[in-house]
C-alpha cells in the first residue's frame, strides 16, 4: 500500500491530528447537549457559538497561509496553533454560561485557525501530483480515527462516571499534551527534498498565463464551495436532533465515534480514488451523499432510522475532504498554497457561520424538517454548479 511509503513527517502529522481530535472529539458529540440542556442556550445560541468559532478559525486560516508561504519554516506557526487549542480547551469545565463557552470555543479555534494552513501546505510540500489525494486522504483519516478514538474514551468515562460532564472536559488536557510533544519531532522539507520531487508537482513562477488560469479556476471552485457551504452547517445540529430523539446524551459520543470509523476508513479510499478518477467526480459524490443525508433528516423520526442516516453521513467527508484539499493543491501555484488553503478554509468557516445561525433560525421557526431540506437543496446546486464552473 502506498500509505506505508509517505515520509516520516506524513506520519507524524497524522499522529498529531489523531491525538488532537481525540481530545476535541471526546467534547464536541457532547456540547450541544452540555448548553442547550445544562447552560440553558437556544438553537441559535448553539448557531452562533459552533458557527462563530469556525468562521474565527477559517479567516485566521487566510493570515496563517499567508505567514507559512512568507516563512522560510512552517512548523512554528504549527506548533503555536496546536498549544493554544490544546491549553483552552479544558476551561469548558469551569464554564457556567454560554457565553463563557462561547470564548473557549473561540480560542480553541483561533489556534486551529493559525495551524491549518501551515499544516496543510507542509503537507503539499511532501507530496507529489500522483500521491496528493493519497497523502491528504490519509491525513484526515488519522484526524477522523481520533474522532473514533476520543468519543469512545468519553463514552467509557460517562458510563461510570454519568454526567460527569466537567471532569471530562478538563481531561483533555492529556492527549493535548501529547499532540504538542509529537509537533516538535516533525521535520520540514529540504532544498534537497524539494526539488527530488516530480516536475509536474511544481507550479513555475515563470508562467504567468499558466497561474493566472489555474487561480482563475481556484476562483471559480471557492465560489461553487461558498454555495454548498451556505447549507453545511454545524454537526451539532445532527447531533442535537439524535439526542433529543434519543432522550439522553449518555450514548451520543458512541454514535459519534461509530461516524469516524466511517469517516478514517472511506478518507482513505476517497483521496485515493481522487488521484485516478479525478477529484471533481470524487467531491461531486461526496457532496451527493451529503445532500441525501439531509433529506434522510428532514423525514426520518426514529432512532434506528436517525443513526443509519447519520453513519451513512461519514461517507461525505471520506469521499469529499481529501479531493478537496488535493484539488486545492491542483490549482495553487506552489509559493502561494498556504494563502489558497487559507482562503479554502476562510470560505468554510463564513459559509459555516451563515449556515448554523440560518439553521438554527429555520429550525426554530419553521421545523427541523425544512432546516435539513434547505441544507439538502444547496448541496445539490452546488454539486452541478462543480461541474459547471470549474473545468476538468
Amino acid at each position: 500500500m502506498r500509505v506505508f511509503r509517505f515520509p516520516r513527517a506524513v506520519w507524524l502529522l497524522g499522529w498529531v491530528s489523531l491525538a488532537t481530535d481525540s481530545a476535541s472529539e471526546a467534547i464536541y458529540p457532547i456540547l450541544p447537549f452540555f448548553l442547550t440542556r445544562v447552560l440553558g442556550a437556544g438553537t441559535v445560541s448553539l448557531g452562533v457559538v459552533e458557527g462563530a468559532a469556525e468562521a474565527v478559525n477559517s479567516i485566521l486560516k487566510i493570515w496563517s497561509g499567508r505567514e507559512a508561504d512568507r516563512a522560510k519554516r512552517k512548523r512554528p506557526l504549527v506548533l503555536f496553533g496546536y498549544s493554544v487549542s490544546s491549553a483552552a480547551r479544558p476551561f469548558i469545565a469551569i464554564t457556567t454560561s454560554w457565553p463563557q463557552v462561547f470564548v473557549v470555543r473561540l480560542l480553541d479555534r483561533v489556534g486551529k485557525g493559525v495551524r491549518g494552513a501551515p499544516r496543510d501546505a507542509m503537507l503539499a510540500a511532501w507530496a507529489t501530483e500522483k500521491n496528493r489525494g493519497a497523502i491528504y486522504g490519509f491525513h484526515r483519516a488519522m484526524d477522523h480515527l481520533g474522532a473514533v478514538v476520543g468519543p469512545l474514551l468519553a463514552t467509557a468515562f460517562l458510563f461510570f462516571y454519568p454526567e460527569h460532564y466537567r471532569t471530562l472536559f478538563a481531561l483533555t488536557i492529556v492527549p493535548g499534551a501529547i499532540a504538542v510533544i509529537l509537533i516538535l519531532l516533525v521535520d520540514e522539507p529540504t532544498a534537497v527534498d524539494l526539488k527530488n520531487r516530480t516536475p509536474s508537482a511544481r507550479r513555475s513562477v515563470d508562467a504567468p498565463a499558466a497561474e493566472n488560469r489555474l487561480l482563475r479556476q481556484f476562483a471559480a471552485f471557492m465560489i461553487v464551495m461558498a454555495i454548498f457551504t451556505l447549507g453545511n452547517s454545524t454537526d451539532a445540529f445532527l447531533l442535537l436532533r439524535l439526542t433529543d430523539v434519543a432522550g439522553s446524551a449518555e450514548f451520543v459520543p458512541l454514535m459519534w465515534s461509530g461516524l469516524h470509523v466511517v469517516k478514517a476508513t472511506s478518507s482513505i479510499f476517497g483521496g485515493d480514488w481522487s488521484d485516478r478518477a479525478g477529484r471533481r467526480a470524487v467531491i461531486a459524490l461526496g457532496w451527493l451523499v451529503y445532500a441525501v443525508v439531509y433529506a434522510g433528516f428532514a423525514v426520518a423520526a426514529t432512532l434506528p432510522v436517525l443513526v443509519t442516516w447519520f453513519l451513512i453521513y461519514g461517507l461525505y467527508f471520506g469521499l469529499a475532504e481529501g479531493a478537496e484539499k488535493a484539488l486545492v493543491a491542483d490549482l495553487a501555484p506552489e509559493n502561494r498554497r498556504g494563502l489558497a488553503f487559507g482562503v479554502y478554509y476562510a470560505v468554510q468557516g463564513v459559509g459555516a457561520l451563515a449556515a448554523s445561525v440560518l439553521f438554527g433560525a429555520i429550525w426554530k421557526w419553521h421545523g427541523v424538517a425544512a432546516a435539513f431540506g434547505v441544507g439538502a437543496a444547496l448541496a445539490l446546486i452546488a454539486t452541478v454548479l462543480l461541474f459547471v464552473a470549474v473545468r476538468r
